[in-house]
């Protein structure tokens, strides 16, 4: 089975968390997008890690996991983070490897990644981590990949600090280099978890241009990616909080007014621990915008959706979530291409009863207060997708799951009649 995990919003709906969950029946799990730009968030037994660019299922022992075909790698900023999970008793070595078609960030990409947002008219709002420049020199045909590391030729087109900086990693990398396609080949017949970065409304293409991602955060670059083909996979989840955050610049139609929903904006984001993991930047706060949830369930497929942070609703009468937009008097129910059409856009707010309990104890959807259960069931028949998992807090374990992503009994039919 090849599973894939996707942000359905913009970035940080929790896949990290929900990668390491799923990741306990996974064989190897490979993240597809995106570099140190990402920042998962993992807690295990009330410890956090904070990962960037290694795959959120490496906290298994006995997992193996791989960065792909489309990601950027930031060799620095790896190693690091490899030495942090050493330190704190996780043992990489040998179960770390990159495929050799993955790209290199080098050092002086950062700074112009900074230097080009500043430029701009419109500033994208950039983490500064060299992923643009990188991508950019990837579509100039310039950029440097693992599986240059032994050309001698390609090598010579670097100087100075640059290769100075190659060097520095070379061996340590080409000791993790793979050939991912042969391994995903390989491993047909195991369980294989995708993990995306970013989020689907981040995504080059089917997301807010230009204020999106440089990568492919879409179903889709899972076998761009990973060197698969789209009929590899068998499964996409789309992981979304239970309201919407936003970072950097750009359109969100749903975002808190600070005059007027200030208050309530500060409620969600301390109560959401809603800060960057990567920049530590406050996030941008607002209601669930089903609109566009339905927009990334259609454009990328997804089987069943992942409901996360729903606890933070506890202790609230009442909450909102938004069902249309109103553009220039009109109402619109489809999620619009145009900036200028998102910038204009209102929403149009369907209230629901809170249910004023905890929800940290439940392990199940019947165990959810009823209006709990509205909220979900509402959700699910909005966007026509169901709702198979649902996270109420940051441990592994306050999780449950509907509908198992690795319950192949649907592709093979279950109780069906010989027709012999």
């Amino acid at each position: 089975m090849n599973v894939v995990v996707i942000g359905a919003q913009w970035g940080d709906e929790g896949k990290g968390k929900i990668v390491d969950y799923l990741a306990e029946k996974a064989e190897h799990v490979v993240r597809y997008a995106g570099g140190p730009n990402a920042g998962h968030t993992i807690v295990v037994d009330g410890k956090q890690f904070a990962l960037h660019q290694v795959p959120s299922g490496i906290l298994y022992s006995d997992k193996t996991v791989f960065l792909g075909a489309g990601m950027v790698i930031d060799p620095e900023a790896l190693f690091n983070e490899l030495q942090m999970l050493k330190d704190n008793g996780v043992n990489w070595e040998g179960r770390v490897f990159i495929s050799d078609r993955a790209h290199l960030i080098l050092p002086k990409y950062r700074q112009m990644d900074k230097d080009r947002d500043a430029a701009r008219k419109r500033p994208i709002g950039t983490t500064g981590r060299g992923i643009g420049i990188t991508y950019a020199e990837k579509a100039e045909r310039d950029s440097l990949r693992l599986a240059d590391l032994d050309w001698d030729e390609k090598l010579a087109d670097f100087d100075g600090e640059d290769l100075e900086y190659i060097n520095k990693y070379k061996a340590q990398l080409l000791k993790m280099r793979v050939d991912l396609t042969a391994k995903m080949y390989e491993y047909r017949d195991k369980n294989i978890l995708f993990e995306g970065a970013q989020g689907a409304l981040l995504d080059i293409d089917s997301g807010t241009y230009p204020y999106v991602s440089s990568g492919a955060s879409c179903s889709a670059g899972a076998a761009t990616g990973c060197g698969i083909g789209p009929h590899d996979i068998d499964y996409i989840l789309g992981v979304f909080k239970a309201y919407e955050t936003r970072v950097g610049n750009g359109p969100m139609p749903t975002e808190f007014n600070n005059e007027s929903e200030g208050e309530l904006c500060d409620y969600v984001r301390n109560t959401g621990r809603e800060y960057g993991v990567t920049t530590g930047r406050a996030r941008r706060c607002g209601y669930l915008d089903l609109v566009a949830l339905r927009y990334a369930c259609r454009v990328n497929s997804i089987d069943s959706l992942v409901l996360t942070h729903l606890d933070i609703y506890d202790a609230m009468d009442e909450i909102e979530a938004c069902v249309a937009y109103e553009i220039d008097g009109k109402e619109v129910t489809d999620f619009p291409a145009s900036i200028p059409a998102l910038n204009k856009a209102k929403p149009v707010l369907k209230k629901f009863k809170g249910w004023k309990q905890s929800l940290k104890e439940c392990r199940s959807f019947e165990e959810l207060p009823e209006n709990a259960k509205n909220y979900v069931d509402f959700i699910e028949e909005f966007t026509e997708t169901p709702v198979g998992i649902i996270s109420v807090g940051y441990e592994r374990n306050e999780t449950f799951i509907r509908e198992d992503p690795w319950d192949d009994s649907w592709i093979y039919g279950e109780g069906e009649e010989d027709n012999e």
